[in-house]
């Protein structure tokens, strides 16, 4: 089963466990090599259109990935790819035990505590791994903020899936106490996430510090994506357990 970003009425993303049709990184482009620390997670079968990528991630230390809690499929061993262009039929990767926040609830249809890692059973030693932000640093970021969103399951504009990593930028709207609201309006210039993208990250700007993690938006995916922030004490909570924490 393809994991689905969740819908306000869906990722980078219907409930959090519903199978999604096909879906996409909206307004972006390749993201060629940009971000090698952006992966997924290969999915035990393959999908009906011949892809195998279920959600996106991020590697935040060699050995720790970032991904969305929603995107456990009932399978606690895991594999992860980091290929920018995965051709592994769903094998390939590197093998891992995923873990979700417990005070994760999937039937709430919202953001709260929707943050999961995979812990890899070997370090990885050929990419740099992404930044965490420090405790409550986004209460600082302005509206209109670049956000710079990287998907590796969805295409550049097209609603379908590629098994490819994209890149795409928006600008902040919103801050609440767990959660970025992205603009993905293209008409203003902006890009987003779609279906099959939750657990990606959001990146502050050009920077490579993550300031949350694609969970939902509008189910057309043409206006706002929504991400679980990760300045707070409730998701530094969780990844304390596995990382430093800045």
């Amino acid at each position: 089963m393809r994991t689905a970003r969740i819908s306000s009425t869906l990722a980078a993303f219907a409930l959090a466990t519903t199978a999604a049709p096909a879906g996409a990184i909206i307004n972006g482009s390749p993201d060629n090599g940009a971000h090698p620390e952006v992966g997924a997670l290969i999915s035990p079968t393959q999908f009906s259109d011949g892809t195998w990528l279920e959600c996106s991630g991020t590697l935040i230390s060699p050995t720790v990935f970032l991904t969305a809690a929603h995107c456990y499929d009932g399978q606690n061993r895991v594999q992860v790819t980091f290929d920018e262009h995965y051709l592994g039929g769903g094998g390939g990767g590197l093998s891992g035990t995923f873990h979700s926040d417990p005070a994760f609830n999937p039937n709430a249809g919202n953001v709260e505590d929707d943050v999961a890692v995979v812990v890899l059973d070997k370090a990885v030693r050929n990419l740099t791994p992404a930044a965490l932000p420090r405790l409550n640093s986004l209460t600082k970021l302005p509206k209109n903020a670049l956000i710079t969103e990287v998907t590796q399951s969805g295409g550049p504009k097209t609603l379908t899936y590629t098994d490819s990593r994209n890149v795409a930028t928006g600008t902040l709207n919103a801050l609440t106490s767990s959660a970025l609201k992205v603009s993905q309006n293209a008409s203003a210039g902006n890009g987003g996430t779609c279906y099959g993208d939750s657990g990606g990250p959001n990146f502050i700007g050009t920077t490579n510090v993550i300031a949350g993690t694609t969970i939902t938006g509008d189910t057309w995916c043409g206006s706002t994506n929504v991400d679980f922030r990760l300045d707070t004490t409730a998701a530094r909570g969780f990844l304390g357990q596995f990382v430093t924490l800045p």
